[in-house]
């Protein structure tokens, strides 16, 4: 099997959403999570609002039965939105995430470039979870 076989399956299993479609879906509950390495942020730029979670630990911390996971992961039913920098990676992440039981998780069809290209990079600021969180530490 070739990398482009594994990327179709991959993809095959996902309802994968187009940049213009994150706003509805932060707004229902989803949670973005930017899976792209330290490095490749600090060149193409951040998502403001957006979970960071490289993708080396990207299970342990989105399973709810990891004991290394983020209180976030509640459940198999939260919908989690995986950004890579075009939407490869972030199309196997989550396909792997779906193979834990991750039913919603998916990915952004070309990921950051098509939400930089969408003026949408600080769209997640706007998120329910994140405003709770904020709230939450200027409570401290």
């Amino acid at each position: 099997m070739t990398i482009d076989q594994v990327l179709d399956n991959a993809r095959a299993q996902l309802n994968r959403i187009y940049a213009f479609e994150l706003p509805k879906a932060l707004e229902r509950g989803a949670i973005l999570v930017d899976i792209r390495p330290q490095a490749q942020r600090g060149r193409e730029g951040s998502l403001p609002g957006a979970l960071v979670i490289e993708r080396n630990v990207l299970e342990w911390r989105l399973d709810p039965t990891s004991s290394a996971r983020l209180a976030l992961a509640a459940d198999h039913d939260v919908e989690w939105i995986i950004v890579c920098s075009e939407g490869y990676t972030s199309s196997l992440a989550a396909a792997a995430l779906q193979q834990l039981g991750l039913h919603r998780a998916t990915d952004v069809i070309g990921g950051y470039q098509a939400m930089k290209a969408a003026s949408l990079l600080t769209i997640g600021i706007r998120a329910p979870h994140f405003a709770r969180a904020v709230d939450s530490l200027a409570s401290l």
